[in-house]
């Protein structure tokens, strides 16, 4: 898949504006020129930014809701997913506010210039995930952060009780869901990932603990 590709695909998938488009920009561009300073992603994604980055965190978007509220994307790290879906939702979504849980300050640093110059209806929360009180988000978000038993407790903590997470995972997922299972209920859906055939989207409901 080339950038224009992928670029495009984001456009589709997300069904949002010229405008929008021109946000995305604007964030690739603030990107670039912070992660010659700090390693907000890998260098080497960085010919690639569109597929590896913004449309693989854009796959989510079209799963959160139109009745969603509030969602809460842990580990955000460079803005991803979070102030991807944060941008993106401005236009379609306007009461939709992003809580960004990211304990790395100079990334939330990044974070907190993206949401003033964007205008962004979202928070950086520079904490560790465990010691931020609990959101009662709709939705969580999150990705290549924790193996999944440890995200579940993660939303279990931070999801209202009808809320529902939507996780990017890779190759190994299957593997993570039966560790999961151990300790956890849950209904999920698998979706296959937009940028890779290893990976899948895993969203998940109903969540409780096993007792």
């Amino acid at each position: 898949m080339t950038e224009h590709d992928a670029r495009q695909r984001v456009e589709s998938l997300c069904d949002v504006s010229r405008e929008t488009m021109v946000r995305l920009d604007h964030f690739v561009g603030d990107l670039r020129k912070w992660n010659a300073k700090i390693n907000l992603v890998s260098p080497s994604t960085l010919p690639n930014v569109w597929q590896r980055h913004i449309l693989d965190s854009a796959q989510l978007f079209p799963l959160i809701g139109d009745e969603s509220e509030t969602l809460c994307d842990i580990g955000t790290g460079g803005g991803f997913p979070g102030a991807v879906l944060a941008i993106l939702s401005q236009q379609t979504i306007p009461r939709l506010n992003v809580a960004m849980i990211e304990s790395d300050r100079r990334k939330c640093a990044f974070l907190q210039q993206i949401k003033a110059r964007q205008a962004l209806s979202s928070q950086v929360i520079p904490e560790r995930i465990e010691k931020v009180e609990p959101l009662s988000a709709d939705v969580m978000t999150s990705r290549a952060l924790a193996p999944l038993k440890n995200l579940l407790g993660y939303a279990h903590r931070h999801l209202s009780p009808d809320g529902r997470a939507i996780f990017l995972k890779g190759a190994k997922y299957q593997a993570e869901i039966d560790e999961a299972l151990d300790s956890w209920w849950f209904e999920l859906q698998e979706r296959a990932s937009e940028t890779s055939a290893d990976a899948v989207v895993l969203e998940i409901s109903n969540l409780r603990p096993r007792d």
